[in-house]
């Protein structure tokens, strides 16, 4: 189901960067200071009165986009839901910690966002012509997070224009994508309690 909540796109805005995060630690050169993101975290949590349960995860989140992996961290393992353990978890991926990033997957559990990430991962992979690919990932047609953990593994020491990796990074992208519209979406339990002003 699309996502058509106005925070969400606002958000989407407020975190793009011109390249995608790498799937190591790696900061680019080109993600917000730490202090102007904080900034505008603010300024987008109070426009949209977000629901307090939403905060942590929309920070946490950003921050992790933003390649500020130990800040988002002392966030996500506070949150204790599912989605709080999938930033977690790739978290933990991104720092190359890929034991502890399976621990956290397995505390996710099956999650809402895995049968979007799995259609919208299987539709890239066929354009790519990665099909071989798309069954180690999409096995029986569902989204396998440790495959995806393992595949990432196995790329960690490609540099990041390797076509493997270029392909696994908008891969992450779909999963982060997927992950944080379940978590804007108005049925996912979180109680937005409002929207921006005049949308």
């Amino acid at each position: 189901m699309q996502n058509t909540n106005p925070s969400w796109n606002t958000f989407k805005s407020l975190i793009v960067t011109a390249e995608l995060p790498d799937l190591g630690p790696t900061p680019r050169a080109g993600r917000l200071p730490l202090a102007e993101l904080n900034r505008k975290l603010d300024d987008f949590i109070q426009a949209t009165q977000l629901a307090l349960a939403l905060e942590s995860l929309v920070r946490s989140a950003a921050l992790l986009w933003h390649d500020y992996l130990d800040e988002s961290h002392t966030i996500s393992q506070s949150i204790q839901n599912a989605e709080g353990s999938f930033l977690h978890a790739i978290m933990h991926r991104r720092e190359q910690d890929y034991g502890n990033a399976k621990y956290w997957f397995r505390r996710v559990g099956p999650h809402a966002s895995f049968g979007p990430i799995a259609s919208q991962t299987q539709r890239f992979l066929e354009v790519k012509g990665q099909r071989e690919l798309g069954s180690k990932l999409i096995p029986r047609d569902q989204w396998d997070s440790f495959a995806f953990v393992d595949a990432c593994a196995a790329t960690a020491q490609r540099p990041p224009a390797d076509p493997t990796a270029q392909i696994l990074r908008s891969i992450q992208e779909i999963e982060f994508t997927a992950l944080l519209s379940h978590i804007f979406s108005t049925d996912s339990g979180y109680g937005i309690l409002g929207v921006i002003a005049g949308s």
